[in-house]
């Protein structure tokens, strides 16, 4: 880390050497791993999710035309609740890497910048 004129602090820049040993560590392999067993299984269930609302939409016109009160169907409460998972997904994303994620990444970060990598 270096120190500019005005006094503030400029993170040492590593080289290809140091981010490809930092990539190959046990630390960033785990960061990795962590991230992808909650981010593939989620986009799966959203996917299959979102797959399903398209196709009772197309296929199962009864269904998603059923009254529930007074002009509400169940194609709006379904399609409202896609944005609903969207925005808890979402959430559940932003509690997940703020507990797991982010300390991970700035401890291999502050390894590189600093220079001890």
């Amino acid at each position: 880390m270096t120190i500019d004129l005005d006094g503030t602090a400029t993170p040492r820049t590593p080289s290809a050497e140091e981010f490809a040993r930092a990539q190959a560590s046990p630390e960033f392999q785990e960061l990795r791993n962590r991230l992808r067993r909650f981010v593939f299984p989620m986009t799966a269930l959203f996917l299959v999710w979102y797959l399903s609302y398209v196709l009772l939409g197309a296929y199962a016109h009864d269904f998603m035309a059923t009254k529930v009160v007074g002009n509400i169907n169940v194609g709006l409460l379904l399609g409202l609740a896609q944005f609903l998972t969207t925005f808890a997904i979402t959430g559940a994303y932003v509690r997940f890497a703020n507990r797991e994620i982010d300390p991970r990444a700035a401890a291999i970060r502050a390894e590189l910048e600093g220079g001890q990598a």
